[in-house]
This record gives structure tokens, sequence and C-alpha cells, in this order.
């Protein structure tokens, strides 16, 4: 366990006692009509997915069948019904909210009215790994301000929970913990603790909280480091659990806010616009068994505890650990009889995004090594179907790209061996007869693209169809302009994504490594460099592929000049929307434009202006800011007394310096911090006794003794906490 734990200055936190039976457990739907509902669902994924097929199979089998296009006719299948179920579920959604009530949601069940102080005492953890601190932090506050607001604060407790191995990190982490409980009277309310050893990353971070505090809390709201959730959010997922007792996790939809580059404001209104009518649809199947997404969300305690531990995976050289825990937890709840809820319809809850391309491909590595693991569980014992089919989505959500990749290889070579299908003479396909050979490529086309463009059509009908919404999106023109402008993007960075996804996937089945990283939420922006060292295997691909199409036939060249666009522009495609002057410029049109940022909620404007103060500070000097937790903890009194303080000492020993700190000591008090690499700095900041020690001698030894690094450090620390002392001056 941790060298930085707080667990006992944790109060018992009073819960009532946890029954089943504190309320009734009526069912939102009967047994019947959520299988009639599925019935339905799925029956037109199958009936859609069979006439493209009867389409595709009629165009191949003109004349004979080659291994190019039985190649292309398998393929086509599996990649058919992810687009056809996506429309279904678009549909399904666009009749939900069209309709404009749903006797189903869970939210259908919130107590009117509300009242906190009958509430339980819940848990806010926040699992963090080397995250930007300010933001964190910021994020934190606003929550608790909001909690505050409606008089619900004494219902919460919160809990960061820090994996971070970089030293500047934890120093930060630490000091902002004091000056946030300072600043909201917190002590005995928000709580820090970091653990000496990440075993497990995010998922043991949080199995290690259930079993050190768990059984003090009946529920555990779960947030991501870029989480933001109002107040009257978490106050009402708390409710709904209280009101359900046969309810194991409830999961909210959170909506994209704060985008500062232009590939982040895609995102954004792409989550805005079409998010929504994905969300009611993805409920309307869902029902009683949906999924767990990892944040954002609310936990019953005692049955995730009892139920949801994860064990190994089989893996080199023994076992390997999920990288991806949420969506096992979710349907190890299911198993043991409790519903998982999409509370698709409750406002509130917010996150952000990865700010360039290149950090969104960063992130799908992890998350695609944490979707494939799920295959081993496909067939595992007691899963419902349901939640098979959520481990199959997450699996196959990855693995549709090189699926994809391969259909688009096997259609070159179709051309390649001179069978296209339109300059056959004749055919002995049944469609072919009756719609014209010519013709029937372009029906295919056309069919594909209503598959894919209709969920937009209606997501943006309903916007249109509300005035008030259509404000908030910059009006018609530029509400309409704006999709046209997320459609062709999104088009260009399709391929660009497809082959990432084919090499992470290659990567992870080869038996790559595959890192845990802290997300960059950063938007300084993509360089050239950069751009061309990830963008390379990009650009040679689509420059190949597009040679030799020209080489094949001008036709062929043209069908495929979306997917080569794509590929040779990813280079300046990556840069344009990684920078902040074209966001800038977008917003200044208003295009692109949501909800959150037209109107946005009392917390996101608390937030952000919270962040954009601290632009106005001005950094230590490079040399210091690369080390500035170090120098922190070292000059600092107070930071290095909650430093020592919050490090789990173990008697004696832990007091006692060895010639091996003594080495390192000795370095860097005459060399500087920067002597010392990360893993030995991260030694002396573990050792209390000489954390305590380096910060008394760095006072008293003269400054010929102290390397001249130390003296610019001091000096910048008097010149700082002069200036504090005379703004506290009357």
């Amino acid at each position: 366990m941790s060298d930085a734990s707080i667990s006992a200055d944790l109060p018992p936190a009073p819960i009532p006692p946890v029954t089943e039976t504190t309320c009734a457990a009526v069912p939102l739907i009967s047994p019947e009509r959520r299988e009639r509902r599925r019935f339905l669902f799925f029956s037109a994924v199958v009936l859609l997915t069979a006439l493209a097929t009867a389409i595709m199979a009629d165009i191949l089998w003109a004349h004979h069948l080659s291994t190019a296009r039985v190649a292309m006719l398998v393929l086509f299948v599996p990649l058919c019904a992810m687009v056809a179920m996506g429309f279904v579920q678009a549909c399904a959604g666009f009749m939900v909210l069209s309709r404009g009530h749903d006797s189903t949601r869970i939210t259908a069940t919130l107590p009117d009215p509300v009242v906190p102080d009958t509430l339980p005492v819940t848990a806010i953890v926040m699992p963090i790994y080397n995250e930007n601190v300010r933001e964190v932090y910021e994020g934190l506050r606003v929550i608790y301000h909001s909690l505050d607001r409606i008089g619900a604060i004494q219902r919460f407790d919160f809990f960061i929970l820090s994996d971070s191995n970089d030293p500047n990190k934890w120093i930060e982490e630490e000091a902002a913990w004091v000056d946030l409980c300072k600043q909201l009277q917190g002590f005995g309310r928000i709580f820090y603790r970091r653990r000496r050893m990440p075993l497990n990353r995010k998922s043991g971070n949080i199995a290690d909280f259930c079993r050190r505090w768990g059984g003090r809390y009946r529920y555990m709201a779960v947030l991501d480091a870029d989480s933001l959730m109002a107040g009257r959010t978490l106050v009402n997922l708390v409710a709904l659990l209280e009101a359900n007792p046969r309810v194991g996790i409830i999961q909210s939809a959170p909506m994209l806010y704060g985008a500062a580059t232009p590939f982040a404001r895609l995102m954004q209104f792409a989550s805005a616009a079409y998010g929504p009518i994905f969300s009611a649809g993805q409920h309307y199947w869902q029902l009683d068994e949906g999924n767990y997404w990892g944040h954002n969300a609310i936990i019953r305690l005692k049955p995730f505890i009892e139920h949801c531990g994860l064990p190994d995976l089989p893996g080199a050289g023994g076992a390997s650990k999920y990288m991806s825990h949420d969506y096992v937890e979710a349907a190890l709840m299911a198993k043991f009889g409790y519903e998982v809820w999409l509370a698709y319809d409750l406002p509130g809850s917010f996150e952000g995004g990865p700010p360039t391309l290149i950090d969104h491909a960063k992130r799908d590595l992890r998350w695609c090594r944490g979707n494939l693991q799920h295959a081993w569980l496909l067939f595992a014992n007691g899963f419902r179907p349901i939640s098979r089919l959520h481990l199959g989505l997450g699996v196959f959500s990855y693995v549709a790209s090189p699926l994809w990749l391969l259909f688009l290889l096997a259609g070159t070579l179709h051309w390649y061996q001179g069978s296209r299908v339109m300059v056959e003479a004749a055919s002995s396909g049944y469609l072919t007869k009756h719609l014209g050979i010519h013709l029937l490529p372009l029906y295919l086309f056309l069919v594909m693209m209503f598959l894919l463009l209709l969920p937009k059509f209606l997501a943006a009908l309903l916007i249109l169809n509300r005035p008030d919404r259509l404000r908030r999106f910059g009006g018609g023109p530029r509400f309409l302009f704006s999709v046209l402008i997320e459609q062709v993007f999104a088009t260009l960075l399709a391929p660009i994504q497809m082959l990432f996804n084919t090499l992470f996937v290659g990567t992870v089945l080869a038996g790559g490594t595959v890192h845990w990283t802290a997300q960059n939420r950063d938007v300084s922006g993509v360089d050239w460099r950069e751009a061309m060292l990830t963008h390379l295997s990009h650009i040679l691909v689509g420059a190949a592929w597009c040679l030799l199409a020209l080489r094949i036939d001008p036709y062929f060249f043209a069908w495929m000049t979306p997917i080569f666009a794509g590929l040779i522009l990813s280079v300046p495609l990556s840069i344009l929307l990684s920078h902040q002057w074209f966001s800038d410029l977008l917003q200044r049109a208003r295009l692109l434009v949501t909800p959150n940022e037209a109107v946005p909620s009392r917390e996101i404007l608390e937030y952000t202006a919270r962040l954009a103060a601290y632009e106005e500070v001005v950094p230590p000097p490079p040399a210091l800011w690369a080390h500035r937790g170090f120098m922190q903890v070292i000059l600092d009194p107070l930071v290095n007394a909650v430093h020592v303080a919050l490090l789990r000492q173990r008697g004696k020993a832990d007091h006692e310096v060895g010639d091996y700190y003594r080495r390192l000591v000795d370095r860097v008090l005459k060399e500087g911090p920067a002597a010392l690499n990360k893993r030995e700095q991260m030694a002396l900041l573990l050792h209390p006794g000489v954390v305590a020690d380096l910060h008394a001698r760095i006072w008293l030894l003269p400054d010929r003794e102290l390397a001249p690094w130390w003296r610019v450090a001091m000096s910048q620390y008097n010149l700082i906490s002069g200036r504090a002392m005379h703004q506290l001056q009357p």
C-alpha cells in the first residue's frame, strides 16, 4: 500500500444498513417487452445486412468465383452488420427522442423532490496518473462548489487516488491537495493517497480503495482526471441507486467540453450533435443490461466488492492484467443479478477529450489492447448473452479496421485481375438480370451511404425541429455547415484511423508491449517532425495504393479517392487539426459550436475561468520548472512537512540514512536534481528521513557548498514568498 496514505485521518462514514428491501424494486420494463424490443432491433439489423449482402453477392458472383471475390464477400458481412447496427440504433434513438417520453428510462424512478440530507455519504473517487495537476484539482474544486451550492456537500467525500511515478507530479499533487483543503476547509472530506506500487493500473487503484475504505460507503462515484459533474447530477445518481436496490451501476452519458483544438472541436461537435440519438438508441435495446465506461458513473459498492474482482488473464510468462476493466465489471455485475443502466437523459455530466489526432491514436492503442483482452471472456461461464455482445462489440470495434483494410485490398486485387463488374457482358445473378449490371454497384453504394449517413441526418433533424436547441448550435445555416465540415473531416480521418488501428491490432496480436501512459491534454499543437514520424506509414501506403489504382483503372481510382486523400494528406491534416489558430477561426465564425459552448453550465464557466486565471501566473525559469516538484518539497517547509507526514513510516529504519542515500544526497546538493535520474529522485522522496534532512541542510549550508541550481531556486523561492507576504499586508 501507499507510503502516502491518510487512512488514519478517515472518520467512519455513517451509512444506514445495506438492505435490498428498503424500497420496492419495481421493474421498469417487463421481460416480455424487453425481449420484444430486442427481437425487433436485431431482426432489423439482420434484414438490412442480408439485403446488402445479397446485392454484394449478386455483383461478385457474375461468371465465376475468384479468391478475391470470396474474400470480399466474407469480409463484407461483418462490416455491413456493424454499419446496420449503428443505423438501427440511431433509428431507435430518433423514435425515442421524437416521442419525448420514455417510460423505461432509469431516471423515471427519480424521487421528486430529492432531499440530499436523506442520502447516505457517497465516495467520489478520481484515479490519476501523471496528470495535469492544476486541471485535476480545479475540476474537483468546481464539483465541490457545485455540491455545496445545493447543500449536499456533507453527503460526499472526495478521494484523489494517485499512481503517479513522476516525482514532480507527485509533489505537485500533495501540495495542491493541501492548498485545496485549506481553501475549501476540506480536511476530513478531501483525501489524497498515492500507492507505492501501482499494481494493475486503474483497476488496481480502484480495488485498493475498495479494500481499504469501501466498507465505509454504500456507493462510489467514479471520475476520470478530466471529468466534470454538476452537484445535482451526482445527487440524482445517488438517489437513483437508493430508489432501485437491484441496480448495481448507473452510467451517465458524458458530453465533451473544453475543446481548444480543431480536432477536439470536431469530436465535441459530433458528441453534442449525434451523441444523444445514439445513446437513446443504445438504451432502447440494452435497458437494464447496459454497459459501464469506467468513469462518470455511480456504483453500488457491496456487490461490486463481492463480485467484480478481476482474475488474471492468460499471457506470456504467466498472467497478464486487464488494461480495460469496465466492460468486465459490468458483465460481472449483471452475472450476479444486478442491473446496469445508462442514464442517457441525465444532464450535467462532462468529460474532456484528446486534443490531437496523434493523442487520440495513443489513447486508442491502450484501449485496443484492453478490448482485445476481452476475447478471452466471450465464452466465460455465467455471463449473460447481452454481456457477451458488449464484450464482442468492444473487440470488433478494433478488429473492424484490419477487416476493412483487407476488404479494400481484396477489392483492389479483384479489379487488378480484370474482374471489374461494370465491363462484364453478362451475369448469372438474379438481381443483375432485373436491375442491370451497370446500375447494381451504384445501388449497393447508395444503400451503404444511406446506412452511414441517415443517422446523422436524423440527429440533425431533431435539432432543426427544436429552435431553442438549434440556437445553441449557432443557428440553422451555421449548424448545417458545421455538419458538412464534420462529415468532410470524418471522411478524411477514417482511413488514417483504420491504418492506426490495424497497426495496433497487429502489435497486440504479435505480443508487443503496450504501456499505460498519461493522456496528453495539452494544446500546444503538433510539429512537422512529430507528424512525419507518426504518419510516414500512412503516406507511403496511400501513395503506393494511389499509383496502383491509377495503373489498374481510372474508375477504380475515382472510387478510392477519399481513401487515398486521407492517407496522403495525413501530415497536413494532423497539423491543421492540432493548432489553435484554426480553432479560433472556427470559433469566430461560430462553426462547430455546441450547447456547452454557447450556453455553458455554471460548472464549465467556473472551471474555465479558474484555468484562465492560472495563465496569468509567470512560471519559473525552464531549468527550475523541469524539477519544480523536487524544488518544492526540499525548499518549502509546509510541502516538506506534508510530504513526510504522508509517507507511511514503518519504524526506525525509515529515519536511518545508509551509504546509498548519503551518496545521492551529496550529489543532489553539489550538482542539483538533474544529476539524479527519475528512479533516484523517487528513492530519495520515498525516504522520510532523507527528505526532512535535505530540507534542513539546504537552508543551513553556505552557498559555496550548494550547486548553482539550488542558489537560483532559493532566490526564486524567496522572491515568490516575498510577493505573497506583501499581498497579505493590509
